[in-house]
């Protein structure tokens, strides 16, 4: 398999309610729902980068489409990292997010590799990292 990734989705419980965090609340460009006259096919993609989408799927729909029972969220399961160019944007990042409704679970604060970062939860618990590593120079 080529390590190749376009699309990362997330599964939601409020459709509206998570396009309007990431719409309104951080600014990530999106037509809106497509598919809603598809039984299970009302998603939302969100353009991150050239190659990149973000998808929100309810998680029902999710949960039909891969055949798995819905359970109860995990989202310490995993991160979605945003790397920025600087501290200080870490910081207004994790305000914008908190202003929209996100929960900052973290502070941002000196990592142990010396750069900063902290983390917020969106409305669905879906954990992100706001980092500034200085050793990723490709921003």
């Amino acid at each position: 398999m080529h390590p190749s990734i376009s699309v990362l989705t997330l599964g939601v419980d409020d459709l509206e309610r998570s396009i309007a965090f990431y719409r309104d609340g951080l600014g990530f460009p999106t037509r809106g729902i497509v598919g809603a006259e598809l039984e299970n096919g009302a998603v939302a993609f969100f353009d991150l980068q050239p190659g990149l989408k973000l998808a929100l799927w309810p998680r029902r729909s999710l949960a039909a489409d891969s055949g798995l029972a819905i359970g109860p969220a995990h989202p310490p399961g995993c991160s979605l990292g945003h790397n920025v160019a600087s501290a200080q944007e870490v910081d207004e990042i994790l305000r914008q997010a908190g202003r929209a409704g996100a929960t900052v679970v973290k502070p941002g604060q000196a990592t142990f590799y010396g750069g900063y970062a902290g983390y917020f939860q969106d409305p669905d618990g879906h954990l992100w990292e706001v980092v500034f590593n200085p050793g990723f120079s490709s921003l």
